[in-house]
């Protein structure tokens, strides 16, 4: 299969797939569409491990959600599932500070202590992360956070790497990540959303991959509806759109991106 796109977060093992999952996959096939089933716990992470192994475009990434973060951790377990040679990542894993009912200090460090140990795993495979950061309302507070973890990390482990998922940071932030070795990745709601629109056109187009957090997200074509790895050319479209570049172009570099960053 030629590959033409990268969903570089789909959670295609998800129950809302149940009853069309083969079909979903058919057409991504035909269509030249790659995803990356990412696990947000150990059995979701098992379930993204198996579809990978049964399908040539489609790929996993095993871990622990933040929101997670109050269930045990078995390192050797998830060490395991990422021996697997259709693994790419390890995540997701990071830090929300967005959807905890209390968010206080104790939340705040399991969180974190969590993520540093999906980062010790990351270093131990050579695997790159993918990292869900979520802020609370009106703050880059997570995403400020996440930094200063990724910095120290990166002091000892230059190798390093990862995709900071649904990035919904500033062009500082994103700078930030950058300078780190790590790419930011945007989902359909730049189909219909105009928050996001200054940083997709300021940012280099190296640095930037596409997404669906499907089944979330659905594009504007199919709004409040289930989203599924094909609208990833939804995505690329509006990314283009927005820079006011050749789509033609735009594809081939997130390609490029997702193969440099995942399979290199």
């Amino acid at each position: 299969m030629s590959i033409r796109y990268v969903d570089v977060h789909s959670h295609l093992q998800f129950e809302q797939f149940a009853h069309d999952e083969e079909k979903i996959i058919n057409q991504m096939q035909e269509q030249g569409i790659a995803s990356i089933v990412v696990g947000v716990d150990f059995e979701s992470s098992k379930k993204a491990v198996a579809l990978a192994e049964k399908h040539e475009h489609l790929y996993a990434a095993v871990g622990l959600h933040p929101n997670h973060a109050d269930e045990p951790f078995d390192e050797a377990a998830y060490r395991a599932l990422a021996a697997h040679s259709k693994v790419v990542a390890i995540g997701e894993c990071g830090i929300d500070f967005f959807r905890p009912v209390e968010l206080n200090n104790e939340v705040k460090s399991a969180q974190k202590e969590l993520l540093k140990q999906h980062i010790a795993l990351a270093v131990a495979t050579n695997k790159p992360l993918i990292i869900h950061c979520r802020p609370t309302k009106g703050t880059q507070d997570a995403y400020h956070d996440l930094i200063e973890i990724v910095k120290e990390a990166k002091k000892e482990h230059s190798k390093l790497r990862g995709d900071i998922h649904f990035f919904v940071g500033g062009i500082k932030e994103a700078e930030a990540f950058f300078a780190l070795d790590f790419t930011i990745s945007f989902t359909a709601v730049i189909t219909f959303a105009r928050d996001y629109d200054a940083v997709v056109r300021a940012v280099p187009l190296a640095h930037i991959l596409s997404e669906t957090d499907a089944p979330y997200v659905a594009p504007a074509s199919r709004r409040g509806q289930r989203n599924d790895p094909l609208s990833v050319i939804d995505v690329i479209t509006k990314i283009a759109e927005i820079r006011g570049e050749d789509p033609e172009i735009v594809r081939e570099t997130l390609l490029a991106n997702a193969q440099r960053l995942f399979f290199a």
